[in-house]
């Protein structure tokens, strides 16, 4: 190979400098190459080739439109969508429908930006550095994208849930700390684990953690759009979801949280003896049946006496009872009914990152923004384990420490 070619050769491929430019425009290239052959497929011939009479085919190209960015998670590029005419039917692309200029993981990063602290003023220069200059985004797209999900959210919060068999249903209150709010405010949420397994939103709504009144508000709006009684209902003991419960679906069971109840002891306990009375907390929470959690919480107490902290011996008598609710269901569950982690989960990163004050005047300002990040989290929710299972809980199948309870024959009949 000559001196000149080899020369010619380094010209043409790619440097680490301009990488970034050189792969985008690889990817411009096998975009515009895509609608090409859609416009191909489309006409049954080539750009060269003639139409043929028999075929009956009809139309032909006519242009390009004007140059469009189109902005992707890996950046900006420019393309130009073929036109045709004299067609029988509307030609329409596939990779590029009309007026899109934003792939739907761009779309589903900005919410997520803009809740975990990245303020409306900053998109436009954030993101430009990101998705390159030309990315059609700005604090007015955000403004508009904000619109669009309150009138998603407010379609979504009518739609009819009679088509569900709800199973479980992990309730929580989700402070957020909004500007001009005197009092702590909340949005109440609920997550239903349905027959087939599925996990999925079912409500979100401002409300207060504390108060029945809201909490009924909460599930009389779940009934009157058609969801069915719960069969177990998982939540904190300290909110007012359970005189809520009582007056909506009294017949629901509960199941009160162990991780909150956890956090409840060791609070009353100084912080030498928090690390023991967690592990020997933990052995009421894994026992294997009624029985043995019943003896867990006697060693337990006498040790909290030992010490001198009846305090924290007196937390685990408030709602014993509820606390022991998940024995009463398959084992297999177990871990997913405890506590209300199936809640709490989604929103770790928004409670560690976001602050939602400098964003939002009132509550409500706040939860179309929260909804939009629950819908994306939903798509990555884990189907319960034994999922089986839910379809025979739903059906009222009867569960003793665990396991199916066998009921005598004679009985049944009789």
């Amino acid at each position: 190979m000559s001196k000149k070619s080899t020369v010619g050769d380094r010209k043409s491929s790619p440097c680490w400098e301009g990488l970034e430019a050189w792969i985008r425009g690889r990817i411009q290239e096998c975009f515009q190459d895509v609608l090409e052959e859609e416009v191909t497929e489309f006409l049954g011939r080539g750009r060269y080739e003639r139409r043929k009479a028999i075929d009956g085919a009809s139309g032909s190209r006519n242009g390009y439109g004007k140059p469009r960015n189109v902005t992707l998670s890996s950046g900006t590029i420019t393309v130009r969508r073929p036109r045709v005419r004299g067609a029988e039917e509307r030609f329409e692309s596939r990779l590029l429908p009309l007026f899109q200029r934003r792939t739907k993981e761009v779309n589903e990063l900005v919410p997520e930006l803009y809740l975990h602290g990245l303020a409306e003023g900053d998109f436009d220069l954030a993101l430009r550095g990101l998705l390159g200059e030309d990315a059609p985004i700005s604090a007015a797209t955000v403004g508009r994208l904000k619109k669009k999900w309150q009138a998603e959210f407010e379609q979504w919060s009518s739609r009819r849930l009679d088509d569900l068999e709800v199973v479980y249903l992990w309730v929580d209150g989700i402070y957020v700390k909004a500007g001009l709010e005197k009092a702590k405010a909340a949005v109440l949420v609920a997550i239903a684990g349905l027959s087939d397994g599925r996990k999925v939103v079912v409500a979100i709504q401002p409300g207060h953690r504390e108060s029945i009144e809201s909490w009924s508000s909460f599930l009389r709006d779940l009934k009157r759009r058609g969801m069915n009684a719960p069969r177990l209902v998982i939540g904190d003991g300290n909110l007012g979801i359970w005189g809520g419960l009582r007056n909506i679906y009294p017949e629901a069971r509960e199941q009160r949280c162990w991780n909150h109840k956890m956090r409840n002891v060791l609070d009353k306990l100084p912080k030498r003896l928090q690390e023991e009375a967690k592990l020997r907390v933990r052995r009421i929470v894994y026992a294997s049946c009624t029985q043995e959690a019943q003896r867990e919480r006697g060693r337990f107490q006498s040790w909290c006496r030992e010490h001198g902290h009846q305090r924290a011996a007196a937390v685990l008598d408030r709602g014993w009872e509820q606390m022991l609710t998940f024995f009463n269901y398959p084992e297999e569950h177990w871990r997913h009914i405890r506590t209300t982690n199936p809640v709490e989960s989604p929103f770790a990163s928004v409670r560690l990152r976001t602050n939602a004050a400098k964003r939002f005047k009132k509550v409500e300002n706040a939860t179309a923004v929260l909804w939009k990040m629950l819908m994306i989290a939903e798509r990555r929710f884990k189907r319960l384990k034994a999922p089986e299972l839910m379809k025979r809980v739903f059906d009222g199948v009867v569960y003793v420490d665990g396991r199916e309870k066998q009921i005598d024959k004679a009985t049944k009949a009789a």
